[in-house]
């Protein structure tokens, strides 16, 4: 298992209030191609989980990406900044439940 924090020089683009990942961030995180991440959201063998932050996490994102038996999860700010970054890869254990629910 692996987690690292404090990517800096990440950004994420905003189209209105969606996000924008770039394939090659996700695609390094998983070690994939970039082609395979856009076939893997078509197909489905990459899904996101988006949040936006309230109260006190107003104007944060948590956007989360789910791949075999890994998680990618990055927090970013109204301006696109990554504020954190990990992944968590649990090899041949498949990922518990609880790391695929809101929040966790």
């Amino acid at each position: 298992m692996r987690d690292q924090t404090g990517k800096q020089g990440m950004r994420i683009a905003f189209d209105g209030d969606d996000p924008l990942v770039d394939a090659r961030l996700v695609a390094q995180a998983f070690s994939l191609t970039p082609e395979r991440v856009m076939a893997g959201l078509r197909d489905g063998s990459i899904t996101t989980m988006t949040e936006r932050g309230t109260g006190e996490d107003a104007g944060r994102w948590r956007l989360t990406f789910f791949h075999d038996n890994c998680r990618m999860r990055l927090i970013v700010d109204e301006t696109g900044t990554v504020l954190q970054h990990s992944r968590v890869d649990f090899g041949e254990t498949p990922l518990p439940p609880a790391m695929r629910r809101p929040g966790d």
